[in-house]
């Protein structure tokens, strides 16, 4: 669309960082705002690398002669703290697994860089997202985890199917079977105009193809797009096929979505985000890279208090039931 786009900080510790490509939209015949992908990306880690650590070998002792496998130079003792920095090793090592292993399975950081879900989520919302969702449930595991279908209204993370190495964010408008199609501006869902009070509007012209869709693409498509629009069109409306999704983003005059590079497979489904952790007010360029930036660091180190935007601290993501 940090799934706008997203940056991710990886709780299991793997922050592997892609920039965004998008597919940039020629304009239009009047400009409209450029496209926000709704990419998130992985925060950087904070932590290097978990070193092993061994304890120190003991001394070799001196057996006196005659008395096999005894040291008479060393006093029996009863401190119970004599092997303790091996178990605290030991418990060091558990937490780090337990928590590498919560963190890969469960939930996992990102960061939004770019504006394609606003104002539902800003540039700067850092995130957690729930991994377990709509993770495909196990013969034993359905019965006991919370496992639930992605529903019309629900707010994704899922790999861009045009580089699934890139993570975006958007909202689900369509599941399989439903007709979808676009009348300035307005979404009608199998015929029916959808009340959406998420949806921002930075403009009040009207697109030929972004506004009204389907129809003849005036800017560059995936073939993803292209083959939609060839062959999943009856009517005059889009109908999604199985095992996919269509997904748009709240920012709708300006976000790369299903629009423009066709369904989100059911494969590529990460997940969906649970809670704003820490938002700060930070430009595109420094949050969707894949490292951190110096002028990133002394911003953080200046302006911390002031571009924290604390009342989105710790807020729930909710998304909206569509009908």
């Amino acid at each position: 669309m940090f799934l706008g786009s997203f940056c991710r900080h990886d709780f299991h510790i793997d922050a592997t960082h892609a920039k965004i490509e998008l597919v940039t939209p020629q304009e239009p015949t009047e400009p409209s705002p450029p496209l926000s992908s709704g990419t998130v990306s992985d925060v950087p880690a904070p932590f290097g690398p978990v070193t092993e650590m061994h304890p120190p070998e003991a001394p070799a002792a001196v057996i006196a002669p005659g008395e096999p496998g005894v040291d008479p130079s060393v006093e029996p003792s009863d401190d119970p703290h004599r092997d303790r920095p091996r178990s605290t090793i030991a418990e060091w090592t558990i937490t780090v697994l337990l928590l590498l292993f919560l963190t890969t399975t469960l939930v996992q950081a990102y960061v939004i860089p770019t504006g394609s879900m606003e104002d539902t989520l800003l540039i700067g919302d850092h995130l957690l997202v729930d991994k377990l969702a709509f993770a495909p449930p196990g013969p034993i595991s359905k019965y006991v985890l919370p496992y639930t279908d992605v529903k019309r209204g629900d707010i994704i993370v899922f790999r861009y199917p045009v580089d699934i190495s890139q993570t975006f964010v958007k909202r689900c408008i369509g599941v399989a079977g439903d007709s979808i199609r676009l009348i300035n501006k307005q979404v009608y869902l199998n015929g029916v105009r959808l009340d959406e009070p998420y949806t921002y509007h930075k403009s009040d012209y009207i697109d030929s193809y972004r506004d009204n869709f389907p129809g003849e693409p005036n800017v560059s498509v995936d073939r993803r797009a292209s083959d939609m629009l060839l062959n999943h069109v009856i009517n005059g409306e889009v109908v999604v096929p199985p095992n996919t999704y269509f997904a748009m983003g709240d920012n709708r005059d300006s976000s790369l979505d299903s629009r423009y590079w066709g369904f989100v497979p059911r494969e590529n489904i990460i997940g969906k985000p649970l809670v704003i952790y820490w938002s700060y007010d930070a430009p595109t360029e420094d949050l969707n890279t894949s490292s951190i930036s110096l002028d990133h660091i002394r911003d953080l180190a200046t302006n911390f208090f002031s571009k924290t935007r604390w009342r989105r601290s710790f807020m729930l993501i909710h998304g909206y039931p569509i009908k």
